[in-house]
């Protein structure tokens, strides 16, 4: 993934991150609960790789604390700070937050104990938070290997780029090639209620639960409806430097009330060809487990939820959520960002971060991680399955921009459980709207 195809993704979202909320670090109490805080149900506790103790950072034995909000590939990271410390003498201590605990609540209590990590994880939008805190990494080798870095106006190179993700509805090749059903084709509306006919006509053949594996239960997979499903209104069909939606959501809260119906009813097909055990009540382990023995053909997640072939027995893919006639898009681009705190080890996180973008990094980030990679240089070609159709997508243009990431922060918190109660039956599609609205308007107004 190069530059010039990727460049403009972020070209208009970093400008309205600076319209943020403007809260001091030990203000931040939410974040957006995206697949890189809460996707696993690992326990809670904190690992690390060694002691702690910090050194000059150009030396041997030079000790960086990184706080993970990625646990699934807590075990890829344990070894890439192995890695860092065989080749430069430095310490990398991965400190890793899972199962229902969330990197924000945990850098939230870091911050009030003055236990600050020197690297952790922020999305785009929670940059003001942490206005003055951020170190500046302009100039680093490694921004002139990306054009996916995080800028921003006032603080400068805030945000190195430790992945590409996308997200769509993922699904099972061989499932809808069973079906005769080509996922191509799936960009209307009138397509997909086809293709949902016939895979739940032919449920019994094709040995699978539900068409889609889709949940909607807001305390544990919130983030996933708040943000990543919810996102799909705001940026499915658009072109990635196409803020239309977020900049009319930004602008207190308002909706294109038509866009919102048409989603509705395309969720409401979602909910009606869903398992009702895990729409309700489900968790992201069930989910995804569920995609991976090929009871769902379809997934409401990104290509987070399989990283390695091994996972899976089939081929996995992209279909976009074509709501509307001639939406051909998938999400793509970087969600969140590693970022080094300005009071902490700047010259050793620095050090970490160029060689985190070379070789050997990138082998391990790539080939075990399952990661996309962002830097223009990489030689790896990504193992995630989900990899060649994503490619396929951002190398036509077919993609849309992460601007799910800039709306208000905690905003999340409030759409997931409209989502959740147009699942359990409590709306319909007009009542999704019309709520949706209010949900939206009242928490800009705060």
């Amino acid at each position: 993934m190069k530059k010039k195809l990727m460049s403009v993704l972020l070209a208009g979202a970093m400008v309205a991150s600076l319209a943020a909320c403007g809260e001091t670090a030990a203000d931040t109490t939410s974040s957006d609960n995206t697949q890189t805080t809460n996707d696993t149900t690992t326990n809670d506790t904190t690992t690390t790789t060694s002691d702690t103790t910090s050194s000059d950072a150009t030396g041997s034995g030079s000790s960086v604390r990184l706080l993970n909000g990625k646990p699934e590939i807590n075990d890829q990271l344990q070894s890439l700070a192995a890695k860092y410390q065989e080749e430069t003498g430095n310490t990398l201590v991965v400190e890793t937050i899972g199962g229902d605990t969330n990197a924000s609540d945990e850098l939230k209590k870091m911050y009030q104990a003055d236990n600050m990590p020197d690297i952790f994880v922020i999305e785009a939008n929670q940059a003001a938070n942490w206005d003055g805190m951020l170190a500046d990494l302009s100039g680093e080798e490694w921004t002139n290997k990306t054009g996916f870095e995080l800028i921003d106006s006032s603080m400068g190179t805030i945000g190195f780029p430790y992945t590409v993700e996308a997200t769509a509805l993922g699904y099972n090749a061989d499932l809808l090639a069973k079906a005769n059903i080509d996922p191509a084709s799936l960009t209307s509306p009138d397509a997909w209620k086809a293709a949902c006919e016939t895979l739940d006509s032919k449920k019994d053949e094709l040995g699978i639960t539900a068409v889609f594996g889709w949940c909607a239960e807001p305390t544990n997979l919130g983030w996933s409806s708040g943000t990543h499903v919810f996102g799909q209104y705001l940026d499915a069909g658009l072109k990635a430097d196409d803020t239309t939606y977020i900049d009319l959501l930004n602008d207190g809260g308002k909706i294109d009330e038509s866009r919102m119906k048409h989603f509705a009813e395309f969720i409401g097909m979602m909910n009606q060809y869903s398992d009702p055990a895990l729409l309700i009540d489900g968790t992201y382990d069930n989910q995804v487990a569920g995609f991976k023995e090929g009871k769902y053909v379809f997934i409401t997640q990104g290509n987070w939820c399989v990283t390695s072939p091994a996972d899976v027995n089939f081929e996995c893919g992209f279909a976009p959520y074509a709501f509307e006639d001639g939406i051909n898009t998938i999400i793509a681009g970087p969600p969140s960002y590693w970022v080094a705190y300005a009071k902490g080890n700047v010259d050793g996180a620095k050090a970490f971060f160029n060689w985190c973008a070379g070789d050997s990094a990138q082998n391990i980030l790539v080939n075990d991680a399952g990661l996309v990679s962002p830097f223009d240089d990489c030689t790896y070609e990504a193992v995630n399955p989900f990899y060649k159709s994503m490619n396929s997508y951002i190398t036509a243009g077919n993609y849309s921009g992460w601007h799910t990431m800039l709306k208000k922060d905690g905003l999340q918190n409030e759409t997931c459980n409209v989502f959740a109660d147009y699942a359990k039956g409590k709306l319909d599609a007009d009542g999704f709207v019309s709520t949706m609205a209010q949900v939206i308007s009242s928490y800009y107004a705060q």
